[in-house]
C-alpha cells in the first residue's frame, strides 16, 4: 500500500511514530479544502467551520468510546497535557506522579508547572524490559502518598513502545481519589479505545500520528465532571460569549483565533480513509499492524539474541527491542547529539529508524513502527544492515 503515501521510495521509513504520514489522498483533500476556504474566508469561518469541525468530531469521538460533547480539538497532545496542568490548581507540596518512561516534553510542562505552583513532579521507576502489568501497576501504586495530586502517565509509551495498562491503575486510583492523566500521544489508530471505560479524568491524544492526519490535529477528552475547570491555553471570544447553541468548553476551544484548521476538520476524513483499506475497517488494520510490529520484533530479537520488551499483549503498532549496547553519541557540527549506528543506517542504507538509548537498561534500543505501507522484508533488510555496521567494528 505504499503508493497510497507521498514517502520518499528511496527509504525503507520504519518510523511512523514519531510524526505519522500522510497520505495523498488526505494531503489532496486539505489542498483543495484550504482553496476553498481562500475563495471565501469570511464564509468559511462564520458559515461553514463550527459544521465541519463537529462532523469531524463525531467521527472521532465513536472511534475512541466518547461523546462528542466530551471532546475537543488541540494541536497535538503535547499542548494537551499543558492545557490541563495550566488548568489545574497546584499548592505548594502537591505531588504530580509521573514514570521515568514519560515523553521529555510532557516531563518539562510538569516541571515547568510545579516550579510556578510549588508542586513537586515524583517520578516512578517502571522496569525495562517488562515482563508483566504488575510491574507497572506495582510501580505507579508503590510511588504513591498522600500529596499525590494527579497521576499523568502514557497509554502507549514514545521511548520504549510499551502499553500500559492504564484502565487498571485508573480503577486503582479512584478509590484513593487521584485523578488521572493520560499523555496517548499514540494511541488513536494504534489501539482500540474506549475512553468512556477507561475512567480517566483527562486523556489526550495526536490524530498525526496513526490516524495519519495533518500535522497539528490532536484531541483532549474531559470526563463531565472535570469540564468546569479545563480552560484552553488561549482565552478568545469564547470566554463571553452569549451563544446557546454550543457549550461553552467548545465555544472556548474550537476557536482560539484565526488559524489553519483544516487538520481538525480532516480527522473525520483520515478515520474514513484507514477503515477503507480493509475489509475489517480499522480494527483490521490496527491488528494486522500490531501482527507485523509483534513479527519485527521477534525477528529481530533473535537475529541479535537479545531479551524481548515486553509480552506481546503490550505492544501496539511499535516495538523497541533492546538491540545495541550503549555507546557515546557523536557530536555534529550544530552541537547536536548523534547516533552513529542511526546515521550510517540514514547514510549508507537509507532507513528511517530511531534509536533510543536506555541507560536503565544498560543497551539502545532500536524503535520500529508498522504501518500498512509496512512489509516483513523492511525489518529483514534493517536486520541486515544492522549486522553489517557492527561488523565493521571489528
Amino acid at each position: 500500500m505504499k503508493h497510497l503515501w507521498n514517502l520518499d521510495d528511496t527509504f525503507t521509513f520504519l518510523n511512523h511514530g514519531s510524526f505519522g504520514a500522510m497520505p495523498k489522498a488526505i494531503i489532496e483533500k486539505q489542498h483543495l479544502l484550504r482553496l476553498h476556504i481562500e475563495s471565501q474566508p469570511v464564509r468559511h469561518f462564520q458559515k461553514e467551520l463550527d459544521e465541519l469541525l463537529d462532523a469531524s468530531r463525531r467521527k472521532l469521538a465513536s472511534l475512541v468510546g466518547a461523546s462528542p460533547e466530551d471532546l475537543v480539538f488541540v494541536p497535538n497532545a503535547t499542548t494537551g497535557v499543558n492545557t490541563v496542568l495550566a488548568s489545574l490548581n497546584f499548592s505548594p507540596g502537591d505531588e504530580i506522579l509521573v514514570t521515568d518512561h514519560i515523553y521529555n516534553a510532557c516531563n518539562n510542562a510538569a516541571i515547568h508547572v510545579a516550579r510556578k505552583t510549588g508542586a513537586k513532579v515524583v517520578t516512578a521507576h517502571v522496569p525495562f524490559p517488562l515482563q508483566s502489568e504488575e510491574e507497572v501497576i506495582d510501580a505507579v501504586l508503590g510511588a504513591l502518598t498522600e500529596r499525590t495530586k494527579l497521576v499523568l502517565i502514557d497509554h502507549v509509551t514514545s521511548p520504549t513502545a510499551v502499553i500500559f495498562p492504564v484502565e487498571r491503575i485508573a480503577a486503582e486510583l479512584a478509590s484513593k481519589g487521584i485523578d488521572v492523566m493520560v499523555d496517548g500521544a499514540h494511541a488513536p489508530g494504534m489501539i482500540p479505545l474506549d475512553l468512556h471505560k477507561l475512567g480517566v479524568a483527562y486523556y489526550t491524544g495526536n490524530c498525526h500520528k496513526w490516524l495519519c492526519a495533518p500535522k497539528g490535529s490532536g484531541f483532549l477528552y474531559i470526563r463531565e465532571d472535570k469540564k468546569k475547570g479545563i480552560r484552553p491555553l488561549v482565552i478568545s471570544h469564547g470566554a463571553n460569549s452569549t451563544r446557546t447553541d454550543k457549550s461553552f468548553l467548545h465555544l472556548e476551544f474550537d476557536w482560539t483565533g484565526t488559524d489553519d484548521y483544516t487538520p481538525y476538520i480532516l480527522v473525520g476524513d483520515c478515520i474514513d480513509f484507514l477503515g477503507s483499506l480493509y475489509p475489517g475497517g480499522i480494527g483490521e488494520l490496527m491488528e494486522r499492524n500490531h501482527r507485523l510490529a509483534v513479527a519485527a520484533k521477534d525477528l529481530l530479537c533473535e537475529a541479535f539474541e537479545c531479551e524481548p520488551p515486553c509480552p506481546d499483549r503490550m505492544l501496539g503498532s511499535m516495538a523497541a527491542p533492546p538491540l545495541l549496547p550503549l555507546e557515546e553519541p557523536i557530536k555534529a557540527p550544530s552541537g547536536i547529539s548523534l547516533d552513529r549506528v542511526k546515521e550510517k543506517l540514514y547514510d549508507d542504507y537509507r532507513i528511517e529508524v530511531p534509536i533510543v538509548s536506555w541507560p536503565q537498561a544498560g543497551r539502545r534500543l532500536v524503535r520500529v513502527s508498522a504501518q500498512a505501507y509496512n512489509t516483513l522484508s523492511d525489518y529483514e533488510y534493517l536486520a541486515r544492515a544492522l549486522r553489517e555496521i557492527l561488523s565493521q567494528r571489528v
